[in-house]
């Protein structure tokens, strides 16, 4: 497959992907037909899986794996009748399990209940780069559809040999082929029993197109729902072994600080308690979590610690300390921006700052770790299980095939767990204590430790004709990264430019990565531009905007929302924003209400119109938009991590400000669905436009415009 190395490079913004392992230690396949019996099975060779498991060369921790030269499996049809799809695809709450069935389901000709989804196991699944990027819909969608459409027709020929007839004539439906000739018909489970055939995925296969779907397509319930709502779902943190030790890992005081003197004399008194120092990595591993906790408290250590910068100086230190000079691939120009300025009618220039924020997941960092005659096995919550299995062979010296990482459904990452720190420190730990071990980060550890997407400062230049055509377009983003940094507008004259800065706090992936900071800036800019040119927001958008799709979802949004509003009573505003990455589509428009006496700010409505292509589970992707307009509230508002001397001082949820359930004001979600065009993802792009949107409305309640997010974490007022 050519250009999977440019189309899958990571973001620049995913720091984490580049960064070492959080501690520093001094220290084959299985055979397919004896795990699941016999039956049907299709494979991907290995040319075909490359593309398709979203794999690239570079860095060790996304490394192109050396492809196994038997075959990876897809798909098996069992002599029972039931279908097991494989996908090396995390379920962090984004409900791919049930998309996933759906698609094979649908293609198969199965029932939906037949189909089981294994997911995210280093042991049974194929190679996949991780769960990032909005790339599970489209990229293991059509996967699915292909494989499945091979498993098909294997059925359909092992029918037709059975009744020596042409396949041609023979119809496969309803979990059996059938002969309209002679009224014969074979359930899939007949035709698989006593077999053991495989197949290699053809290089074409025609799959149904959406139009016609009859399972995809259908908002079908999330699969196992009721486990994780009455709490019977097993997270990571819920696992439990005979024998099985709770560990604890000693953290520095500040960012940095590095371990001078250690004394755990005191932990020879205690019984059971296994004590570890390797490297800068100190851990203890006891029969309780409190007994951890204890042990942990009794070691006395001295640090030495180096002065850092605050978050109060944070912005003035992105400027100052940006690389000279950016990378060719971070820049992008056509025309001339200077000539675009200068036969401007309107100009404006502006600077837009974003804090550092937590992603703040209801279920921290965790991990068990279980060796067995020097194999090591670790159940984790991670979006990257390959990337995991893969550092912990590094740091233990083991080869791959003697890791395997299991991913539980997880409780959610947003982008925030790609690495594999609660992994490697379970593994430590219990390779000391001989015994199964188990970390559970704490929420303060959570806060502190984790990675933060990105702060960043964005400063933009720009021009528009009296008619309010773009004439002039630059935009400087110093840090916080180049997705969504492109302008979907037309302007002949543009420049856009990422600058690159050395981390002060632990950096990487969010949802929607620096997306959401380049809408923030981009739709502020284009509001406040159409204000100075004197136009309404939406009409400047459209005056300067030729994609088809993004007019679509701005004029659904526009009309659901009865835009053009009129303001009803003191301190209401009306605002809108859009934006499009990642193959879909957004508008948010979006209604507050400010109090002048107190300055607080309540969103009160929120219309959002989501386009991602041939919609897969309406379900499923309505809970996706409204899950993220809810998380943007609090970006939007008020969440920031506040650090100085090297510490975070706001690491619980009762300092760091998450939206609650008053915050959620009135959400409709409209979802265009195009069965014209391919699935695309759907976890990050409904999150870019709240921001800005919300800031928007808030300028035209107020005449005041706010160009740092979060725009009122103490309402209107100044900390």
């Amino acid at each position: 497959m050519s250009g999977v190395t440019d189309k899958f490079a990571f973001e620049p913004e995913r720091y984490e992907f580049r960064a070492d392992p959080i501690h520093q230690f001094e220290l084959a396949r299985r055979d397919f037909f004896k795990l699941l019996g016999a039956g049907i099975a299709v494979f991907a060779i290995a040319k075909d899986a490359l593309g398709a498991q979203e794999t690239a060369p570079g860095h060790r921790s996304f490394h192109n794996e050396e492809l196994p030269k038997d075959i990876s499996a897809w798909l098996h049809v069992g002599e029972d009748g039931t279908v097991t799809g494989f996908t090396g695809k995390a379920e962090i709450g984004q409900n791919i399990r049930t998309a996933l069935a759906q698609t094979i389901a649908d293609e198969l000709r199965v029932p939906f209940e037949s189909v089981r989804m294994v997911t995210a196991d280093t042991a049974l699944t194929p190679f996949d780069a991780g769960t990032f990027g909005s790339r599970t819909t489209s990229t293991i969608t059509p996967q699915l559809r292909r494989v499945s459409a091979a498993a098909r027709d294997i059925l359909v020929e092992a029918a037709a040999k059975e009744w020596n007839v042409a396949p041609e004539g023979l119809i496969a439906a309803g979990a059996k082929v059938t002969d309209p000739a002679s009224g014969h018909s074979l359930k899939y489970a007949e035709l698989a029993r006593g077999k053991t055939l495989a197949q290699n995925l053809p290089a074409e296969d025609p799959i149904t197109p959406a139009a016609q779907w009859t399972i995809a397509g259908k908002p079908i319930p999330k699969v196992d729902g009721r486990s994780f709502v009455t709490g019977h779902h097993q997270y990571t943190t819920d696992i439990r072994f005979p024998g099985m030790l709770y560990g604890k890992v000693l953290r520095p005081p500040s960012f940095g600080a590095t371990l001078t003197a250690c004394d755990d004399s005191t932990l020879k008194a205690m019984t059971g308690v296994v004590v570890v120092r390797d490297g800068d990595f100190v851990g203890v591993a006891a029969p309780s979590a409190h007994e951890a906790q204890t042990a942990l408290d009794a070691i006395h250590a001295q640090w030495k610690e180096v002065p850092q910068i605050s978050n109060k100086e944070i912005f003035s230190y992105l400027k100052q300390n940006a690389a000279a000079k950016s990378e060719d691939r971070f820049r992008k120009q056509k025309g001339s921006v200077e000539e675009g300025l200068a036969g401007a009618a309107h100009r404006l220039d502006a600077t837009y700052t974003v804090a550092y924020v937590a992603h703040a997941p209801l279920e921290p960092r965790a991990a068990v770790a279980q060796w067995t005659d020097g194999k090591l096995t670790v159940w984790t919550g991670t979006q990257r299980p390959f990337a995991n299995r893969d550092e912990l062979a590094d740091v233990f010296h083991l080869p791959e095939s003697s890791v395997r990482v299991i991913v539980p459904d997880t409780g959610s990452a947003y982008g925030g767990k790609h690495t594999s720190d609660a992994a490697v420190e379970a593994a430590r730990l219990s390779r000391a204590a001989g015994r199964p071990v188990k970390v559970v980060w704490t929420r303060e550890e959570e806060f502190t430790w984790a990675y933060f997407r990105p702060a960043g400062v964005i400063e933009i230049k720009s021009g528009a004709a009296s008619d309010g055509t773009l004439t002039a377009w630059e935009f400087h983003n110093y840090h916080s990264g180049m997705s969504g940094i492109e302008t979907p507008y037309v302007v002949a004259n543009q420049r856009t430019e990422y600058h690159p800065v050395p981390l002060i706090l632990r950096s990487g992936s969010y949802r929607g990565l620096a997306a959401t900071a380049n809408h923030f800036a981009r739709e502020t800019h284009m509001d406040a531009l159409a204000s100075a040119a004197r136009l309404d927001s939406l009409d400047f958008r459209m005056k300067n905007l030729s994609d088809a799709r993004m007019r679509a979802v701005l004029e659904a949004a526009a009309k659901s929302f009865g835009w053009p509003r009129k303001k009803t009573q003191k301190g209401q505003g009306f605002g809108l924003a859009c934006g499009d990455e990642k193959g879909s589509y957004v508008a948010t428009f979006a209604e507050v209400a400010v109090d002048r006496k107190s300055d607080a700010v309540r969103v009160v409505r929120m219309v959002e119109a989501f386009e991602c292509g041939a919609i897969v589970n309406p379900d499923g992707l309505h809970n996706q938009v409204v899950g993220a307009m809810i998380q943007g509230l609090g970006g939007a508002l008020f969440e920031a991590i506040e650090f100085e001397s090297g510490r975070i001082k706001n690491p619980h949820f009762a300092s760091y400000r998450v939206p609650r359930f008053r915050d959620v004001p009135e959400i409709e979600a409209i979802l265009l669905d195009r069965k014209d065009l391919p699935s695309a993802g759907a976890g990050e792009t409904p999150i870019m436009a709240v921001a800005p949107a919300i800031g928007n409305a808030i300028f035209h309640a107020t005449g005041v415009r706010l160009n740092n997010l979060p725009m009122a974490p103490n309402g209107l007022r100044p900390a």
